[in-house]
């Protein structure tokens, strides 16, 4: 066996140890309640891309299109899983209008996001899907072409179901399952990306510190320099989009002048390290066929026509690089629900002890909400939004004694082996429990700020009119 997979510095010995896991540990599964039956699903593909120089006579080929074993012990240490500059790697999507899928949950009113949003494949169970799984692989395919039914990938595992909710958490909207997939050939089969749609295969080092893997085996840095990745910022959402009708534009500019905005955490994503596909030109390869068939059928008589399709193919593909060029430029960022269920797969790569790796998850800014609180679950705490004035934030922090309370309950959890609180659904309590707590603050800021405008009214009427 390569001594890559035991090489402390890489991502390799992480994966492994979390897909490993992952197949052995159940999933927190949320039964749909009688008065919301909807539930979604998404696929979070993994695959491992081989080096470039990676030589074609080694035991497996590069282009090999069928997988030599679906043990994962065995994958790991395939040479070209192991040879130096294998790089794992996750796939998300960049979709054109990100507002409109099932996928986004509470970033679905978000509407000011000027950066590109990621997520993973995947949409709303239909009546004659078979399962959770069964609706994840449908939407794969149907959104890209790829067939996660073929033998080149395997399934892993569920992540914890994830409940979506309306703004603020005020009311469930369906369950989201997410399931782990994984490629076992080093080449990915042929897809076909929908129209609006870009595939970003993603290196886990982008999310994952490198020193980690030093830190859990106990040893430092040489240099003494932590590595500054994931690279955390933040994605600006109109808090009005979220607590004001839209049809109401006066009542949405008072919102937005009484409580600001608010602020998801967000991990910035470097595009010049991602592996990009993008979708084909619309309609060029139909308009292809058709001329073709015209040809044969009328004897090339359609030839004088040829010059205007060929110029409006021409256009589209003009078009279409421009498109290439636009989401090139383009800030990748992955944030809301998608940061969520990516953390949760990441927490299996580290470590269940504060201070060794699980923090490195964590944005620099949650201790300010959790105010000491022992962070162990970086799904429960990466995805809160903070609010642009401060009196908010200090509000979230006096009423969130209890969101504080469930966090310290997972940690018990988990250091106790969480055999007995399986059951619990920690994420849906630290939501349910934190967005309370913005509630019972917005109420507080917003009729401390009507006193504050009222006497300032009272005083400002005295003033002018007393004298």
């Amino acid at each position: 066996m390569s001594d890559v997979l035991h090489d402390p510095t890489t991502i390799l010995p992480l994966l492994s140890r979390a897909l490993v896991q992952l197949r052995s540990t159940p999933p927190r599964v949320i039964a749909s309640p009688a008065t919301q039956p909807r539930r979604a699903a998404v696929a979070i593909i993994i695959r491992v891309a081989p080096p470039s120089s990676f030589p074609t006579s080694s035991g497996v080929s590069p282009n090999a299109s069928q997988p030599s074993t679906t043990d994962l012990n065995e994958f790991f240490q395939l040479d070209w899983v192991c040879a130096p500059g294998a790089r794992p790697e996750i796939l998300f999507l960049q979709r054109e209008n990100p507002q409109g899928s099932s996928e986004d949950g509470r970033m679905n009113e978000s509407g000011q996001a000027r950066e590109a949003h990621l997520a993973f494949p995947g949409g709303r169970t239909q009546d004659g899907d078979e399962g959770g799984m069964y609706t994840a692989m449908r939407q794969t395919w149907d959104e890209l072409g790829l067939d996660l039914a073929e033998s080149a990938y395997i399934p892993i595992g569920q992540l914890d179901d994830r409940e979506i909710t309306t703004s603020l958490g005020k009311r469930l909207l369906m369950i989201l399952s997410p399931y782990v997939f994984l490629q076992l050939t080093p080449q990915t089969t042929s897809v076909d990306p929908a129209p609006g749609t870009t595939m970003h295969w993603v290196p886990l080092s982008e999310l994952i510190p490198v020193d980690l893997a030093t830190l859990i085996s106990g040893r430092r840095n040489r240099e003494g320099l932590t590595e500054p990745k994931p690279r955390w910022s933040s994605v600006t959402v109109d808090a009005s989009s979220r607590l004001a009708p839209r049809h109401s534009p006066i009542l949405r500019l008072l919102v937005r002048i009484l409580v600001g905005n608010m602020k998801f955490p967000a991990i910035s994503i470097d595009t010049s390290n991602t592996s990009i596909v993008y979708p084909r030109p619309t309609d060029t390869a139909d308009e292809s066929m058709d001329e073709k068939r015209a040809l044969v059928e009328n004897g090339g008589s359609v030839v004088s026509t040829s010059g205007l399709r060929r110029q409006g193919s021409l256009q589209k593909l003009r078009s279409h690089a421009h498109v290439q060029r636009r989401r090139r430029n383009e800030e990748l960022k992955l944030w809301g629900l998608s940061l969520g269920m990516t953390l949760d797969l990441l927490a299996y790569m580290t470590p269940t002890i504060r201070g060794a790796g699980s923090n490195v998850l964590i944005p620099p800014d949650a201790e300010l909400v959790l105010s000491g609180a022992p962070v162990m679950a970086p799904s429960l705490t990466s995805v809160f939004p903070r609010f642009s004035y401060p009196d908010v934030n200090f509000w979230i922090w006096v009423f969130g004694k209890r969101y504080r309370e469930v966090v310290r309950g997972w940690e018990a959890s988990v250091r106790a082996g969480g055999t007995n609180d399986r059951r619990i659904n920690w994420t849906g309590s630290a939501l349910n429990t934190f967005y309370a707590a913005v509630r019972k603050s917005l109420v507080v800021v917003i009729v401390i700020r009507g006193i504050f405008v009222f006497l300032g009214l009272l005083l400002g009427g005295w003033f002018l009119f007393g004298n």
